[in-house]
């Protein structure tokens, strides 16, 4: 029997999950990273800089990975 993955746009919940599996770990190794130079800075700079680093990262770097990783996953359990 053949399995495909689901079309279409995944459920709300799920694209919450990835997006912050993606967004806090990024923001936290960045922040770590950063601090140094970044400390002098307001808090609303700060900001600024690591939401322009961290939002590429994750729409074009993470984001496809976590959702071949889902897919694979669903794949996986709809064999089961």
């Amino acid at each position: 029997m053949s399995h495909h993955a689901p079309s279409g746009p995944p459920p709300k919940h799920h694209m919450a999950l990835m997006i912050w599996t993606a967004v806090f770990p990024s923001l936290t190794v960045l922040e770590f990273l950063l601090h140094p130079w970044l400390a002098g800075l307001p808090m609303v700079l700060q900001t600024l800089v690591l939401s322009a680093l961290v939002v590429p990262v994750v729409v074009w770097v993470l984001m496809p990975r976590l959702q071949r990783v889902r897919g694979r996953l669903l794949l996986r359990l709809a064999r089961d």
